[in-house]
């Protein structure tokens, strides 16, 4: 979770209860090019200039720092969401975030980025940066609520339309040590 002037610690806590384990969302760590066939479907559902099949196998195999993050009802069930993300030395760079046009507003998106925010802190990151579509209100609304605070702006940034990039970073709450890290994106054994 992000630390900072508009963090709101009872909110938090409440959609940790009802967002994350009372609605059933299960955040995990894409592994395997699998299920790719699901994210690409909501890839060309989400954007009008959708990440290719190559940038996500990138995201997947090409790199240490980088992992990707589905979100599901169940394990087994249909992937509902996802976040690409880069963890760099201590900060986490989400870079790309989508969810089922359709299921938007029922907490998708908030129980990926506390997921992400909470396993990013235990894995040592100090503070997480991502970038917004200036006119995506719901998300600018969402990743202030985490603690987020807006510090630029990429003019002209996106294409497909052309529109600025709001930039934001928050500092995340301490996790675990440095020496309990597991590799990024690797899953944790559950006993």
């Amino acid at each position: 979770m992000c630390v900072g002037p508009t963090l709101n610690w009872p909110a938090i806590a409440h959609y940790l209860v009802l967002g994350v384990i009372v609605s059933g969302w299960v955040v995990e760590p894409l592994v395997t090019t699998g299920d790719l066939e699901e994210v690409l479907a909501l890839e060309e559902a989400a954007f009008t200039n959708p990440w290719t099949r190559d940038m996500f196998e990138w995201e997947l195999t090409g790199s240490d720092v980088s992992a990707v993050y589905v979100v599901r009802q169940a394990r087994s069930a249909p992937i509902v969401g996802y976040c690409c993300v880069w963890l760099l030395f201590d900060e986490l760079h989400i870079n790309h975030v989508a969810v089922d046009p359709r299921l938007r507003g029922r907490g998708i998106g908030r129980a990926l980025m506390l997921e992400l925010l909470t396993d990013a802190g235990r894995r040592g990151a100090h503070r997480a940066t991502l970038e917004v579509r200036a006119s995506n209100a719901p998300a600018r609304r969402l990743y202030e609520s985490l603690g987020f605070v807006q510090t630029g702006v990429r003019r002209a940034y996106y294409t497909h339309p052309v529109e600025d990039a709001l930039i934001f970073w928050c500092d995340i709450a301490p996790g675990t040590s440095p020496a309990s890290r597991r590799p990024f994106g690797a899953s944790e054994e559950r006993e």
